[in-house]
């Protein structure tokens, strides 16, 4: 246990964070300083009943919280009672159905489900146009509209049944205080909300064929939404009647947790996935990105990204680099030992991260990675730095996309795994000419704390928050000789990407 006697009484509040990842559910006690206090995580299956089809269960979640809560009390060496106030976030786009009665549809359609392809690729070409004007994004199988059009085709009973739509977060909070809201960025994640208008559409709905009538008023992510019921504190070791504040979506909340809080401010997200996102005053609505309101009022954060990040990463690890006996981050040190030893440019080894398609800029499912420029020279090490520096040209090619908007950046914050390499972070650095931050904790369940601080008043204000609490604590600053060279690979993995195309759709439509 933590000996907190040297706090004073001025500073004792400690702040929870809940906080439902891709695989996992993570729960994390802070102090009013922004100190970390104890924390746990427990595994979330996801099931793929169907080929493209990935969904999770709800109860799964609340039986996560209900043990993952106790342990990260336990870790921080307090009470149930000395908790102040909790928030949360989670995926956007996740859409939890419920009965008139309080009872789950369905189980919850995740972002990265695919089944809904061919109904975005219907409303892209009827209605492209219209979406992106009203909601300030595209239609992909990512977003809640064309999944609710497959389930008006596929599931019409599930619908019928529908009183209640929660996004994945609002659902989980609402086991805490049997309440029913969400925030703006949540809204927007639906592609059925009217930015313009500040309110649910009834156009975006109808091409959605969904009734708008079970769609969540609208509240801010620091609204005190309810408290925690006598039921939830029996189950969860809550304290009865701890202020519950609403939160929002997990990237929203990591790029505000990490300190991204001024227009102009990069974030980059080393995870499965890859993602560039800037701060601004406003959408940039265009169709190779995606516009979200930011966790601080009258923000916004402009994102894209790369399908395959930390997931490249661990497929190589896996499948090359891992011998029996070794732990998964015994390969991962081993894997960066290598990569560090070898310079810049891998001996002439270029690596595309397509193992999964790819989204930004191409925008095509049918992408496949490779390994360019092979000789009898190259061993695992130069393919362990080529996969470092595919990666991050990949991201290169997604900061592009800004800066062909107008939108550079000349620092960025980076989280997510893959930020733990010191290697990898000097690679981001070089390739994409940005000076790279570091923050102390880049977890969303660390927004969530903040959030649910700045809710109850223990910060005057989401900014005061995250700049008191968002600490630095390394920085990759970009070196000019490895920048020029770079920026000369850059072009050749440019050519490269472009002359493979037609091979990569013949293999694709070979094998598919």
């Amino acid at each position: 246990m933590t000996d907190h006697t040297h706090m004073t009484e001025a500073t004792k509040t400690w702040l929870m964070g809940i906080d439902i990842g891709a695989g996992s559910l993570k729960t994390m006690i802070i102090d009013s300083s922004g100190k970390v206090c104890g924390s746990a995580a427990v595994d979330i299956p996801t099931h793929s009943p169907k080929p493209r089809w990935s969904e999770q269960n709800p109860q799964d979640w609340w039986q996560a919280v209900c043990e993952t809560v106790p342990l990260a009390i336990a870790q921080a060496g307090i009470s149930a009672s000395d908790i102040a106030a909790i928030s949360f976030s989670a995926g956007a786009h996740t859409p939890v159905l419920e009965d008139a009665q309080g009872n789950l549809v369905r189980p919850a359609i995740l972002w990265n489900d695919q089944r809904s392809g061919e109904e975005s690729r219907e409303l892209q070409e009827k209605h492209g146009e219209r979406i992106l004007s009203l909601g300030m994004n595209r239609p992909a199988p990512t977003w809640t509209m064309p999944q609710f059009l497959w389930l008006v085709r596929n599931e019409p009973e599930a619908v019928k049944k529908t009183a209640r739509v929660y996004i994945a977060k609002d659902w989980l909070r609402s086991r805490l205080t049997g309440t029913w809201e969400t925030d703006r960025t949540e809204a927007v994640g639906t592609l059925l909300f009217d930015v313009a208008n500040d309110a649910w559409s009834q156009e975006l709905c109808d091409l959605a064929q969904w009734d708008v009538g079970t769609l969540p008023p609208l509240v801010t992510p620091t609204t005190v939404v309810g408290k925690v019921t006598a039921k939830a504190a029996r189950e969860s070791g809550l304290a009865e009647g701890t202020p519950v504040v609403c939160g929002t979506s997990d990237t929203s909340i990591e790029t505000f947790g990490a300190g991204s809080v001024t227009a102009g401010d990069g974030t980059i997200k080393l995870a499965t996935a890859g993602t560039v996102s800037v701060v601004s005053k406003k959408p940039h609505v265009h169709p190779t990105l995606i516009n979200y309101p930011l966790a601080i009022p009258g923000l916004w954060y402009v994102i894209t990204g790369t399908n395959s990040c930390a997931s490249a990463h661990r497929w190589f690890r896996d499948r090359f680099l891992m011998t029996a006996g070794m732990s998964g981050s015994e390969a991962f040190a081993e894997m960066d030992r290598l990569a560090a030893s070898i310079a810049p440019g891998a001996e002439g080894l270029l690596f595309h991260p397509y193992l999964q398609g790819e989204r930004a800029p191409y925008w095509d499912p049918m992408l496949r990675a490779d390994f360019v420029g092979m000789t009898f020279r190259h061993d695992k090490a130069h393919f362990s730095r080529a996969i470092y520096e595919g990666i991050a040209f990949s991201l290169r090619d997604v900061l592009d996309q800004f800066r062909a908007q107008d939108m550079d950046i000349k620092t960025a914050r980076i989280i997510g795994g893959g930020s733990k390499s010191a290697t990898w972070r000097q690679i981001v650095a070089d390739i994409l000419n940005v000076e790279i931050l570091l923050p102390e904790t880049t977890d969303a369940s660390f927004g969530a704390a903040l959030l649910a601080g700045v809710g109850i008043g223990v910060f005057s204000d989401e900014m005061s928050a995250a700049k008191s609490c968002a600490r630095i604590v390394g920085r990759s600053v970009p070196n000019p000789t490895a920048v020029e060279f770079y920026d000369k690979l850059f072009r050749i993995y440019k050519d490269a990407q472009a002359g493979l195309v037609q091979v990569n759709h013949a293999l694709s439509r070979m094998v598919g």
